[in-house]
């Protein structure tokens, strides 16, 4: 039976009298601490406040976040969003008095290690993008676009070029589009061909003495690495104009593959993604960027430096400091110098895995990708071929004309064998996508019943799959036209083993 406590308000679980703590005398003077307040802003009688019991307290948060999924509790095969499980040991040692109890302000000479570590991310991030100028500042994935756009914006200004169009390809994340639009340029679509790769000739026709920016994700968003990578460098760099790499799909080619090789002059990191920090929430972020040689003095300040300094016994060490702005620099993009919390992880991450340790991090991720592809194509179509980089495109589309099971039913109804919902609908080249990608941190035993999930939903009755889920307080309160069930219910939830 589910805890009914948890699922009350507070209010409603309050009883007058009820206390957790009942504090005696203070044996010291007391004063009004309301003393001095204006009389307009007291009310004459305090706000009513639920009163309860420790354990009620308790009882009530522990049972709401047992209501929730995440990636301590279930399998998230969200596609596009690397939902990795976040190793402890990265908690704990980020929340480090060195490292969680510093002040951004304090002056860089009492932030010697902290800078030391942000220093070598810098360069680590630098040589895992085979790029020169690493800016740690952005807050986020899509921040970190609008900072490289804003580099790129600063590049052509300087070199008296009024270029203002960004190319985005059709299967690009939403946000390369909107962060073009927000740095100032202009955006035209560029169309992927029939094996889901970039139009060669639609990139052509719109390539430009108007092009400023080709926006890309490699491997792209239906887990497919561009085999033409080469052939549209070359293209966009005749044209003057410069490549953008979204990294959002990084840890296919981490170790293997580096995009300044392949082309890019600029691209941004997702920490959260790629390198296992806390993901989504609304929680604070990072999206640092990369770029070539010669944009490396349009990046915002300040930067992580360092030099030689002799020391009151004649000997010789590191000082890391904080970079000022340049004459060239777009400026601070943000307060301070990165969120170190999440750059931290990062950091931690990667010293643990080093060099060969994350090339296996994306070997792995695509040998579980491939294995989960390989079984999921024998009853749900996979449009784009029978390999895949660390994610694949599956569709629903021939399950909703037999069956009238559409790729929103079947995200729904996995909830009910518990497993998070692939992502759904995107990207929107696939009819009915169903995007899976399951990383390099589940097991054989996890992505197996998650097939049989998958196939046990496609011989389900339409009905059934229709109402799902079953076994949460809320079924689809949100989608127009479904069946609506009670917020709250007591009885013992359904589970898959009970359907006939």
């Amino acid at each position: 039976m589910r805890n009914q406590q948890s699922a009350q308000l507070l209010f409603e679980l309050s009883r007058p009298g009820r206390r957790a703590h009942r504090l005696g005398e203070p044996g010291v003077p007391t004063t009004d601490a309301l003393s001095g307040f204006d009389d307009r802003f007291l009310a004459s009688d305090p706000p009513p406040l639920p009163e309860l019991a420790e354990g009620d307290v308790v009882r009530h948060f522990v049972g709401l976040s047992t209501l929730n999924m995440s990636v301590d509790t279930h399998f998230y095969p969200l596609g596009s969003c690397t939902m990795k499980y976040n190793p402890k040991r990265n908690e704990r040692i980020a929340s480090l008095p060195g490292l969680a109890d510093v002040h951004p302000m304090q002056d860089p000479s009492h932030l010697q290690g902290l800078l030391e570590m942000l220093y070598e991310l810098q360069e680590m991030f630098a040589e895992i993008s085979g790029l020169h100028g690493v800016s740690l500042q952005p807050a986020a994935g899509a921040h970190g676009e609008l900072t490289a756009l804003l580099v790129a914006e600063a590049y052509f200004r300087s070199i008296g070029s009024s270029r203002n169009i960004v190319l985005t390809a059709d299967s690009a994340h939403g946000t390369n589009p909107a962060s073009a639009q927000m740095a100032g340029f202009q955006t035209k679509t560029v169309k992927s061909n029939a094996d889901g790769l970039v139009d060669l000739d639609d990139l052509a026709a719109k390539l430009d003495e108007n092009t400023a920016v080709f926006m890309l994700t490699n491997p792209n968003t239906l887990g497919l690495f561009d085999r033409n990578i080469e052939q549209m460098n070359k293209m966009v760099h005749d044209a003057g104009a410069l490549i953008y790499l979204d990294g959002a799909n990084m840890n296919a080619i981490l170790g293997i593959s580096r995009p300044g090789d392949f082309g890019a002059d600029l691209m941004h990191y997702n920490p959260h993604k790629t390198f296992s920090g806390p993901h989504g929430g609304g929680g604070p972020g990072a999206g640092p960027i990369c770029v070539r040689d010669f944009l490396t003095k349009f990046l915002p300040a300040p930067i992580v430096t360092r030099r030689e300094i002799e020391t009151a016994e004649g000997q010789t060490e590191w000082y890391y400091d904080l970079s000022e702005p340049t004459e060239h620099s777009i400026g601070r993009v943000r307060s301070f110098f990165g969120n170190t919390g999440v750059l931290a992880r990062a950091y931690i991450y990667l010293r643990t895995y080093g060099g060969d340790g994350i090339r296996r991090v994306s070997e792995d991720a695509v040998l579980s990708a491939n294995y989960l592809l390989s079984q999921v194509k024998h009853f749900l179509d996979v449009p784009h071929g029978d390999r895949c980089m660390h994610e694949f495109v599956a569709s629903a589309s021939r399950l909703k004309k037999d069956k009238k099971i559409s790729a929103m039913d079947l995200a729904k109804r996995i909830l009910d064998y518990g497993f998070h919902a692939p992502t759904v609908y995107f990207p929107l080249v696939v009819d009915e996508a169903v995007m899976v990608e399951p990383t390099e941190t589940e097991s054989k035993q996890t992505l197996d019943a998650f097939v049989e999930a998958l196939f046990r939903i496609t011989d389900e009755s339409g009905d059934t799959v229709h109402e799902a889920p079953h076994s949460t307080r809320i079924s689809r309160p949100d989608d127009v036209g479904a069946a609506r069930r009670p917020v709250l219910h007591w009885s013992q939830p359904e589970t898959p083993d009970d359907q006939s």
